[in-house]
């Protein structure tokens, strides 16, 4: 279904008429939705606002047979040049929220920034969130790739995750059955499965503490990441037994660049925009980063970053 013709707009009309509390745009370009500030523009940009609208938009665009893909805030995603034909659904900045649930547990609306759920924590005074301060993700992104830093995952915490499922029923889905591992879980191959809350399982612990630890890994991350530029973070999977900035920077292709995408100066596993970058240039320097760490060590790099959309057509 492409995004030019009237009866692709009359079916996008027909979704957006159908969210009551949404935010709906249309030819919308994903630069300004995407910490990389990158992508051509999406047919369809759904945020919504509510539990309900959420489904709703989803579910509709399942049955209507639109493309359709769910994101979280954006941070770890490549949108091409070309765009997105169909319908994207940002769950994030809309549908939030933090509720306590027990002693130790917070149920958390997958729109919500871990920003919002570490800072909630603290007051909470629960422990087991520290690692993921400065990870700019929402809760159904950083489940969906089982975010992790130093040492921790979302993944180890979650007891359960509410899904959608597209004959229209709610359902929970275990900490077991989501098959976490590194940087991946069932979520991640699944569309037909919509996140919309996560139950967290913390610990108690001395707030003062908690804020200790959680300024040490922020410090260490401004002294070692390229947090001054756009970027998606790591641009590679972590291959067994090695690091793939060390072997980046090994090869001497720190500040390395095609077009506008570089190489971090500051962290070799970054590729950051350095002003005026397409999707294209970063799949270029992508591509010869791979090339070149295969041909020197024999190890296969795997992506980090999900890449969607469409190539610009040329002529």
């Amino acid at each position: 279904m492409g995004g030019g013709s009237a009866d692709s707009s009359a079916v996008y009309e027909q979704i957006a008429s159908s969210l009551t509390n949404s935010q709906v745009l249309f030819s919308e370009p994903m630069s300004n939705h995407t910490s990389f500030r990158i992508g051509g523009p999406c047919d369809l940009l759904v945020i919504p606002g509510t539990r309900d609208d959420a489904i709703n938009a989803w579910l509709m665009c399942k049955r209507l047979n639109v493309p359709c893909h769910t994101i979280g805030n954006g941070t770890n995603l490549l949108v091409r040049d070309g765009g997105v034909r169909g319908c994207i659904i940002k769950l994030a900045s809309g549908y939030t929220g933090i509720e306590r649930n027990g002693s130790k547990s917070l149920m958390v609306s997958s729109g919500t920034l871990l920003h919002t759920i570490v800072e909630a924590s603290v007051d909470y005074e629960l422990s087991g969130l520290e690692f993921a301060v400065g990870i700019p993700g929402s809760m159904g992104g950083a489940v969906t790739m089982n975010a992790g830093a130093y040492g921790g995952d979302i993944g180890s915490l979650v007891r359960r995750a509410e899904v959608a499922t597209t004959d229209g029923t709610t359902q929970w889905i275990s900490s077991e059955e989501a098959q976490f591992s590194y940087r991946n879980s069932l979520f991640l191959s699944r569309d037909d499965l919509l996140i919309l809350n996560v139950e967290i399982v913390l610990e108690p612990g001395d707030k003062n503490r908690i804020r200790q630890v959680m300024m040490e890994h922020l410090k260490q991350r401004e002294e070692k990441q390229p947090l001054d530029m756009p970027s998606a973070g790591s641009a590679f999977r972590r291959p067994t037994g090695r690091y793939v900035g060390a072997m980046i920077e090994e090869l001497g292709l720190k500040g390395f660049s095609c077009g506008g995408a570089m190489v971090s100066p500051k962290h070799a596993g970054f590729i950051v925009n350095h002003g005026g970058t397409t999707a294209k240039d970063v799949l270029t320097l992508m591509d010869i980063i791979k090339q070149k760490v295969y041909e020197n060590y024999g190890v296969v790099l795997e992506p980090e970053i999900i890449v969607i959309g469409e190539d610009l057509e040329s002529g």
